[in-house]
């Protein structure tokens, strides 16, 4: 492809005011979730009276069983909240608040880095910040306090990839020598104890290797994070047997065939593309599908993430990114697309904190395609993110006014519904009518309600919730 020469990039300002700016967005949006109480499950991730001590916090470290899941980094930092915050929901509420907005501060370092020396940088960089801070398919990860297990995982995924990066960028000498290597390393292992999820990174790492370059190579891609797969998938394995035997992911509820499977993991994609694209009726708790390998229409889904997975790989010859972002995007939904047993497959296949750290990748794609189509508009063609890389990316200045104006309105949007989306979560009552304002048959919180109304003394009040639970169970 022919090289069009670019304009200078304008002036961004000092490197921390990116950073900053989604910070305090994320802030900004969320100030309705500090006002927010406990909701479904949130006592099982507030540190139990009997692992309130020193020796609970060993519990919480060396007995499986002894916490929610066994993510004892996790665990260990609600102990400490606990003992600063108590049973008040405030304190753990900011420190949801704050991670997710740290996290958005760090994405724009990584992205920064990732698209480095190019232009727009910057740019793209910035608006994957404020996407991920503001975007409401992920007021469920932190407006709910359980969650804190998604941003305070990603913090260290994030940190991890940055330190990594940093020392791919540099390497002079081999990666065992540097210091950066093994703070990257000690930042996967804190990121793996806060969420098992988090063991995607190495494979996320050298689909970036292969975009950013065109190719892997053994010793300088794979060989560094050969012992990251090694202690992601020990971790991996510790979780999905947890699921099975303590949380009870197994019996009629689990029931799927391989290729039905198959059929629910293309179903599941789209969905999560669907949402961020259009982030309508966002639910808590999204009805459960029925999945029928016999009913035909169900083999689209499938069939069209195939058709997507092909248009990459022929765009790939002319632009890797596509590509790239497919299969990150893919690969750290794999946990949670239908191929392993999850206990909440019980009530939906689908819910928006399991497409937390996936999305990730949509921001930064959101705002690379917004750079991109804004540089069109403009009449500027691009240089490439990386010398020798084939992804074609615009840059010019005069493309500034159109990006800005549209990513204003857009992210305002965002803001409002995200805004809008946190007093769902303020009470018990109100997380309840919430999910079946828009899941009217959800036998969940039908029950829950019930449970509730007994809990106030209200026998007859219940009655007809109980009922509805055994009409739509």
């Amino acid at each position: 492809m022919r090289r069009v020469p670019i304009s200078p990039a304008p002036r961004s300002g000092p490197a921390w005011l990116g950073p900053f700016a989604a910070f305090a967005a994320a802030v900004l949006v969320y100030l309705p979730a500090l006002g927010n109480g406990f909701v479904w499950n949130d006592p099982d991730y507030v540190t139990k009276p009997a692992l309130r001590s020193l020796a609970g916090l060993g519990r919480i470290w060396f007995e499986v069983g002894a916490t929610e899941q066994y993510y004892p980094l996790l665990h260990s930092f609600f102990w400490l909240q606990q003992w600063v915050f108590g049973d008040a929901p405030f304190g753990y509420h900011l420190v949801n608040v704050l991670l997710h907005a740290g996290c958005a501060a760090v994405l724009v370092l990584v992205v920064r880095r990732l698209f480095a020396p190019q232009p727009a940088s910057n740019t793209i960089a910035l608006l994957s910040g404020l996407i991920f801070a503001l975007h409401p398919v992920y007021v469920e990860s932190v407006a709910w306090i359980s969650e804190q297990k998604n941003t305070f995982s990603l913090l260290w995924y994030l940190l991890a990839g940055l330190v990594y990066l940093g020392m791919d960028d540099g390497r002079a000498d081999p990666f065992w020598r540097s210091r950066r290597y093994w703070l990257a390393t000690f930042l996967f292992v804190l990121a793996i104890l806060a969420k098992s999820l988090t063991a995607t990174l190495p494979a996320v790492l050298l689909v970036l290797a292969w975009w950013r370059r065109g190719r892997i190579e053994w010793r300088r891609d794979v060989l560094p994070v050969l012992p990251w797969f090694v202690a992601g998938a020990a971790m991996g394995i510790l979780t999905g047997k947890v699921e099975h035997d303590l949380i009870g992911a197994q019996g009629e509820d689990f029931a799927l065939s391989v290729v039905g499977r198959g059929v629910l993991a293309g179903r599941v994609l789209w969905f999560y593309l669907a949402k961020y694209a259009w982030p309508a009726e966002l639910i808590f708790i999204y009805p459960r599908w029925t999945v029928d390998t016999g009913v035909w229409w169900q083999w689209l889904f499938p069939a069209a993430a195939v058709g997507l997975l092909i248009a990459g790989l022929w765009q790939a010859r002319r632009m890797r990114g596509p590509l790239a972002a497919l299969l990150v995007f893919t690969g750290t939904l794999v946990p949670t697309i239908g191929f392993f047993n999850v206990y909440a497959f019980k009530f939906s296949y689908v819910a928006d904190h399991w497409n937390y750290l996936p999305s990730v990748t949509l921001a930064v794609a959101a705002a690379w395609g917004a750079v991109a189509l804004a540089g069109r508009l403009g009449g500027r063609a691009g240089s490439t993110t990386r010398p020798g890389s084939k992804d074609d990316t615009p840059a010019g200045s005069s493309s500034q006014p159109y990006l800005r104006i549209a990513s204003a309105a857009v992210l305002l949007l965002l803001a409002v519904l995200s805004w809008r989306q946190c007093a769902g979560y303020r009470d018990l009552e109100t997380f309840y009518r919430t999910i079946l304002r828009e899941n009217p048959d959800c036998w969940l919180a039908l029950n829950n309600l019930g449970l509730l109304e007994l809990g106030r003394g209200r026998p007859q009040a219940a009655v007809p919730y109980f009922e509805q639970t055994l009409l739509h169970r």
